[in-house]
């Protein structure tokens, strides 16, 4: 069973007894947005990179059921994180992030605690003498480790995301295997959930001392992720889920977010902070 599919299979043990209905789903540029019937939302990247985005692809068939989402179960929408159709993910794992979030209001954290409005950086107590890979190019923690770590290397399919001075950093998807097996430090990318591959990045993360998962994305049931090697999830708690569906299906990205929700660290209880 794959990570997305034990995180559904948790919830599932959970909350099993509820049946909430998704209550609205946005679709937008950058991210996609669901909300449920309890209250809770949650978001996902949308992948962009998409082969058939004429006005009337001829995947319409198998891209998520436009109009016919609102309404239905949770439980149904949140299967579609395993779809093979790439708009279909994140509907599903966004679906999978407000069951999260319904699950910790139920339960806490277990295995972890919270911390509320930490970067996920700081918890990740990165050291001058530490060798981080980062699968995805995040600026700002590129911004705040150039030059402050023995080793830096960023994993990304876009070349082009980095400035000409941190080409140097760069490394191509088929190099992840062999830089995260190097590192001390290692920073995934929360869209990993939606892109896929977030089993192979963590078995080839397991010599680092700290593994983190990072993004509003990276918002989800953290015992599942606890027992597959992470140490910290640096996701989003959202407070306001309407608002949030309103800036993400008006093209809004992380940063827009940050008055509707609010940065949360839930760190493993062996990791020090």
């Amino acid at each position: 069973m794959d990570i997305i599919e034990s995180w559904s299979a948790d919830l599932q043990r959970l909350l099993g007894q509820e049946q909430p209905l998704v209550e609205d789903v946005r679709i937008g540029v950058f991210y996609t947005a669901a909300l449920l019937s309890t209250g809770h939302a949650g978001v996902a990247f949308t992948p962009r990179d998409l082969e058939d985005t004429v006005c009337c692809p001829s995947t319409a068939a198998e891209a998520p059921p436009a109009g016919r989402m609102a309404g239905r179960s949770a439980w149904d929408l949140a299967a579609f994180a395993t779809s093979r159709v790439p708009l279909r993910r994140p509907v599903g794992v966004a679906v999978l992030n407000a069951l999260s979030a319904l699950a910790m209001e139920r339960a806490g954290t277990p295995g972890g605690r919270e911390l509320l409005g930490v970067d996920a950086l700081v918890a990740a107590g990165v050291h001058p003498d530490d060798q981080v890979a980062m699968v995805g190019a995040f600026v700002p923690f590129i911004k705040a480790l150039k030059g402050k770590t023995d080793d830096l290397w960023i994993v990304d399919k876009h070349r082009d995301a980095l400035k000409p001075d941190e080409l140097a950093y760069w490394r191509s998807p088929a190099e992840a295997t062999q830089t995260l097996a190097r590192a001390s430090v290692v920073i995934i990318t929360g869209s990993s959930l939606v892109e896929g591959g977030l089993d192979d990045l963590l078995e080839a993360s397991q010599r680092a001392r700290r593994i983190v998962l990072a993004g509003p994305t990276a918002s989800p049931w953290p015992p599942t992720f606890f027992e597959r090697g992470v140490h910290i999830l640096g996701g989003i708690r959202i407070a306001d889920g309407p608002k949030i569906l309103q800036l993400t299906s008006e093209g809004g990205s992380g940063y827009f977010y940050e008055s509707s929700a609010q940065k949360s660290c839930i760190v493993r209880d062996d990791v020090p902070v």
